[in-house]
Order: C-alpha cells, then structure tokens, then sequence
C-alpha cells in the first residue's frame, strides 16, 4: 500500500471512529445500559457488523462504478422508483438532524444555563457557515480528531472492571428481563443509530470527491472493518459506564442532563467537561454529516450538480438544500421539543425504513453492470438482509408497544 493510500486510511478511520458516536448511539447505549445493564450489547455488535458490511459495499460500488449511491438508484431504477425512498429519508434526516442541534445546543446549555431553544438558531448559522466556506477533507478531518475525545467513555467503562462473565453473556441475544416493550423498543433504537442511511450517501459521495477507484478498495475495506470496530468499542464503553453508573440505584435515563455525570464518578473534575465536549463535537460533526448527505441524496436524485468542495455558488441548489434543511432542524428545536425524546423515535424510524433504503443497495452492489467483478459475496449478502429485516419487523411492533406505554 501507498503512503499516500495508508494516509487516507489513516484519516477514513479517524473519520469513522469520530463520526461513529453521536447523539443517537450516545442515548440509545447509555439508556440501554441503565435500564438493562449488558442485556443490549449484542444489538450494538451485530447491528455494527451490519454496517461494516453496508459501508463497505457503499464505498465499493463508489470506487467501481464512480457512481454515489444515490445516483445509481436513480440510474438503475429510475426516478419514479427513487423518489419516495428519497423522500422518506429527507423527512427522517430532518429529524434527525434537529436531534443532533438539540445535541449541541444542550452542551451549551450545560455550560451557560442558557434553553437549549435558545442555542438552536446560533448553531444551525455556525453550522452552515462552516459547511459553506468548507471543503469536505477539511471538515471531516477536524471535526473526526476533535470526535477522538470520545475514548473518555472506553476509558471510564475500563477503570470501572466490568465484570467480564456478565459482559460475555451480554454478547449472547437473550429475551427480554423485564419491560419487554422497553427492551425491544431500545433495541431496535440502536439498530436504528447504528445503522443510519445517511452514512451510506455521506461515504459513498465523498468517495465520488475524493475520485476512489479500484486500487481504493484495500484501504475502503479496512476503513470500514477498522472505523466501524472502534465506534462500536465506544459505543459499548458508554452502554458499560451507564450500567455500573445508573442501573444499580435504579436511574432511568429520561434527559441528557442526567448523562452529563455519567463521567464524573470514573474521571473526576474533568468527566462534566469532556462529557458536554464529547456530546457538542460528535452532534456537530453528525450534523454537518447529515446535511450535507441530504444535498448529496436530493441532488443526485433530481440530477442536479453536487459537490461539497466546489464554492456554493457554482452548485447553487445543493447549497440551498443543506441550508434549508439546518434552520428547518433549528426551527424544530425552537419548539420546544425534548432533544432525548426526539433522538430516541427518530432512531426506530429509522429501523423502520431500512429495507427502502437498503435493498436496492444490495442489489447494486450484486450488478456486474456496476461493479463486475468486485460483487458482494454471500456472507454479507445474508447479514445485511437478516439485520435489516429483522430490525425493521421487530421496530413496526415496538414502537407501538412503547408509545402505549406513555414513553
């Protein structure tokens, strides 16, 4: 391998490992961990394992067919095939991306005091001016280093010696212990935050910019396995740290300001702020992620021109779609709207819509038209499906269960 290709590893992973753990794997680990200890580790590794699979594929059939996946949808399927899966996941991004400025603006409200209503319409403007003046590289590296400070919660989770019995069992599905609608309601919210769609387009166009092609391919698959792996370490970290922190004195997690002490016990004086600087770098990274994914997915469906490294003006309405979608999140906000709440439907949603967005993926990335002879072998074929199917049947009878239940 390169120099210049084990930079770009490098950099991916660091991408990954940043961008991995945000405001929807954030609350849907440390609620799992507090109202069911190491019950829920299992959805977070085989939903990771889903993901690897799935940014893989994506990246490959970038490097292959020099075609986002967007783009090839519309291509292979055509509009009126593309347009509804599109849309759907528009809708959801803008949830989503509404979370995640509630994310940030409650970092600033742990600081300042100052209504997280408040801090909704100043972060979507920094937000925005730092998407628009910007270059991809740029913006995915600074935000992924910043993003590293999140290993305060692998940290925390190791200097509290889990017991490793308990830990492995957590590894084994098993059924419900109490709450069955809570527990598969949570489950299928991480499944939901792991396996966001809107990182398939992010990945997939960014390999478009950065102009992958076949000799790409080592360094995407290692990215994937890699990156992935260690968002998923995180991500556990925090389910561990809530389970020894929370569940024993029987704390339900119904707020991120009951999060923001999760540290303290392990850390001391520093855990409060590296908390809310984890919590407001990881939301604005995922934010900057999820706007610029919906450009990519809306102007790639439509046809338009994208690109997030050419200036604004020579890409206008890509420019104006991310700049939409970043005060239409504000607005939500600016509602009044619980940001934990708001994360933690958004994440079901989300399982509930992956076989729109995902079969037509598995598809593409078994077309020889598209990628010849790099197809998808069976193995991830079958994981893939089995994830996302099983997620998406178990999300249509949870959330149900969960809203009947007053949550």
């Amino acid at each position: 391998m390169k120099s210049k290709d084990l930079l770009n590893l490098a950099l991916g992973v660091i991408t990954s490992i940043g961008g991995f753990l945000e405001v929807g794997s954030m609350a849907t680990s440390a609620a799992a961990g507090a109202d069911f200890g190491y019950e829920l580790i299992w959805v977070i590794v085989f939903s990771t394992l889903c993901l690897i699979f799935l940014i893989e594929m994506s990246g490959r059939l970038a490097a292959v067919s020099k075609r986002a996946l967007a783009d090839a949808v519309r291509e292979r399927f055509g509009f009126n095939f593309a347009i509804v899966p599109r849309l759907l996941e528009v809708l959801l991004n803008l949830l989503v991306l509404a979370a995640e400025i509630g994310g940030v603006s409650l970092a600033l409200k742990l600081i300042t005091g100052i209504p997280v209503a408040v801090w909704a319409i100043p972060v979507a403007l920094v937000l925005w001016f730092i998407i628009w003046i910007g270059t991809l590289e740029w913006i995915e590296n600074s935000t992924a280093i910043l993003g590293l400070m999140t290993i305060a919660f692998v940290v925390a989770a190791w200097k509290l010696h889990p017991n490793p019995h308990e830990l492995l069992r957590g590894l084994i599905p098993s059924g419900a212990p109490h709450d069955s609608a809570r527990f598969w309601f949570l489950a299928v919210s991480i499944a939901g935050s792991t396996i966001s769609p809107y990182m398939f387009h992010f990945y997939s166009s960014g390999a478009i910019e950065e102009e992958w092609n076949e000799e790409s391919l080592t360094s995407n698959r290692m990215t994937a396995v890699l990156g992935m792996g260690f968002g998923c370490l995180m991500s556990i970290g925090v389910l561990i740290v809530s389970a020894i922190i929370f569940s024993p004195k029987g704390i339900h997690i119904d707020s991120y300001e009951q999060l923001a002490v999760v540290l303290s016990p392990v850390l001391g004086r520093w855990g409060f702020p590296l908390f809310v600087a984890s919590l407001a770098v990881c939301c604005f990274g995922a934010a900057v992620e999820i706007a610029l994914s919906t450009a990519y997915l809306l102007g790639q469906t439509f046809g338009w021109n994208w690109s997030e490294d050419d200036p604004p003006t020579k890409k206008a309405r890509f420019a104006l779609t991310y700049t939409v979608v970043i005060f239409l999140g504000a607005l939500i906000m600016c509602t009044g709207l619980d940001p934990l709440k708001l994360t933690m439907f958004s994440m079901a949603l989300t399982a509930v819509i992956l076989p729109a967005v995902v079969v037509p993926f598995l598809l593409l990335v078994n077309d020889e038209h598209y990628v010849g002879e790099h197809r998808s072998g069976w193995i991830g074929n079958t994981v893939v499906v089995i994830v996302v199917l099983v997620a998406s049947i178990i999300a249509i009878v949870a959330i149900p269960l969960e809203l009947a239940g007053g949550s």
